[in-house]
């Protein structure tokens, strides 16, 4: 997998999209950093730019990095490090902190991963990515697996848990300099409010309670704070992406020089705002970054690290956004994590392709002003996670008042493993589809073998769906058919085969799902180009 990595990255650089980086470079960290007015520096003082890429899936039900029923966990931190990038933005959720397992690893080329809990998993991530001189920021993404919240509790996980998570992490790797930052909650929005005193919806309050907390653990850590959606001069910006009000109420912690502020910004394709329909669009979009977050960096306020912003690049709108958006990155120096290294995120797409190995080019060409080529070393051998303090127990979720009336978006929650994944930022018109159908497919069996039908998430050109495969007895083979009409081709499927024949799908056991003993329970999926998604498809299921 190492090679192929090096292989579509050297074509790239061939390609001339890219500078060919000096064959001598050698990964290397920028260790614990601080800030400096809107500067992040490194213990020395110099100057550092946080180039960081999300790898996604932590968060979802998958409770892993998506793409490892494709590729290796090397494979994918040698593309990313290949890209140019220095860091990455690893989504994650409370509900997979607590979890004792993942799913939908491919044991044929992740064998070291597949029994690892969450956290383990977590671990072994930033140990590999360590050794190639990438740091790592941990994105608090959403409580549970299921959708985003617009505040950073739940009736189901209250802010206690969230504070007791964040000490938690940072106590395990409070001496593991490669872990930089952490962001603290992702996308406030709704209710979410900035300096507006009511303690169950001011998200600036809980930030200072968050980070103070965090700090209280470890206080070499970058406290990554994000905006809010309406402002309180009654504008509304992305999920996330307004912080025109720090400057009258800035989050201040008991350690100096710690917060950085980070907004996340998408071009029409994602959500049609109205700015993108000016007559001086682009040019007006300078302006509007300057009042909704870049004065911080303009005025030497304070640091910002632009946590999302992505896209298809299929439209001249959203290419004249980028380009946009990479021009002014450069020309203030500022930092931030692309959204996404994913191929399947529904909304922007990734810069691999579904394959999760081919690069996209014009992608990393739009953004090669900003970004590093770096060579990409490969270890001698796979770093393992050094010993970390177990998590304690679990804490109970307590009590926190609600807000008396929390508005909703009207969009749909955000589905909990990507193709469109909840991070997609969405103002409150948003087409997001559920995640989950109305009521659960009863599960289908042969003899030997039950199927049950678990949709992941569906998007305009295609979906995700995972099978959970019980056994009753020894099976050494199987195979699950299906109707699925619209449904076009596999693109890639983990734990078995799949391939479509008119409106037939027909899956056959392979790799770590081959083969399953009395009583085992395994979770496969599949991943499929379509016009339409099954919802509770009929499964035809024969084992022997």
């Amino acid at each position: 997998m190492r090679g192929a990595a090096i292989a579509a990255t050297a074509t790239l650089l061939a390609s001339g999209a890219v500078a060919a980086p000096a064959a001598s470079a050698a990964p290397s960290l920028p260790g614990w950093l601080s800030t400096r007015g809107s500067t992040i520096v490194t213990a020395s003082g110099t100057p550092f730019t946080i180039k960081a890429v999300a790898w996604f899936g932590m968060e979802t039900a998958n409770c892993a990095p998506h793409g490892l029923w494709s590729i290796s966990l090397d494979a994918g931190l040698d593309a990313i490090a290949g890209m140019g990038f220095n860091a990455i933005r690893l989504p994650f959720s409370n509900e997979c902190l607590a979890a004792k397992t993942s799913n939908s690893i491919n044991g044929s080329v992740n064998a070291d991963l597949v029994a690892l809990s969450p956290l383990r998993l977590m671990d072994t991530v930033i140990a590999r990515a360590k050794a190639r001189g990438i740091s790592v920021i941990l994105d608090r993404h959403r409580p549970d697996s299921g959708a985003q919240s617009e505040l950073w509790y739940t009736a189901q996980y209250s802010e206690k848990r969230w504070i007791d998570d964040w000490k938690m992490l940072a106590a395990r790797y409070k001496n593991e300099p490669a872990v930089i930052g952490v962001d603290l909650h992702n996308e406030p929005h709704g209710p979410a409010c900035w300096n507006c005193g009511d303690p169950a919806r001011d998200w600036r309050a809980a930030a200072t309670r968050a980070g103070n907390a965090v700090l209280s653990v470890n206080p070499k850590l970058l406290i990554v704070v994000e905006g809010v959606e309406r402002q309180n001069d009654g504008s509304n910006t992305w999920w996330g992406g307004g912080l025109k009000d720090v400057r009258s109420a800035p989050v201040t912690l008991s350690v100096k020089n710690r917060v950085v502020y980070s907004p996340h910004e998408y071009p029409a394709t994602v959500h049609a705002q109205e700015w993108f329909s000016a007559p001086n669009y682009p040019a007006n979009l300078e302006g509007i970054w300057d009042a909704n977050w870049g004065y911080l960096v303009r005025q030497n306020i304070a640091p910002v690290l632009l946590g999302e912003f992505g896209t298809k690049l299929e439209t001249d709108s959203d290419r004249a956004w980028l380009k946009t958006l990479v021009a002014y990155l450069a020309k203030t120096k500022t930092s931030y994590a692309y959204w996404s290294f994913n191929p399947n995120s529904g909304d922007t797409g990734g810069l691999v392709a579904d394959d999760w190995k081919t690069l996209q080019k014009a992608k990393l060409a739009a953004l090669a002003p900003i970004l590093t080529p770096a060579a990409t070393p490969k270890p001698t051998t796979s770093p393992k996670p050094s010993s970390s303090p177990k998590p304690s127990v679990s804490v109970k979720p307590t009590t926190v008042p609600l807000p008396s009336s929390s508005p909703k978006p009207t969009s749909s929650p955000k589905p909990t493993s990507s193709p469109k994944p909840t991070s997609s930022p969405k103002p409150t018109s948003s087409p997001k589809p559920t995640s989950s159908p109305s009521s659960s497919p009863k599960p289908s069996s042969s003899a030997a073998l039950r199927a049950e039908w678990i949709p992941q998430s569906a998007w305009g050109e295609g979906y995700v769906a995972e099978l959970a495969l019980t056994a009753t007895g020894s099976v050494k083979a199987w195979t699950v058919t299906f109707d699925a009409p619209g449904t076009t081709a596999i693109t890639s499927a983990w734990g078995m085969t799949c391939s479509v024949t008119g409106s037939r799908v027909t899956c056959t056991g392979d790799g770590y799902g081959a083969v399953l003993g009395a009583g085992q329970t395994v979770r496969v999926g599949l991943q499929a180009a379509a016009t339409r998604a099954p919802t509770s498809p009929k499964l035809t299921v024969a084992a022997s």
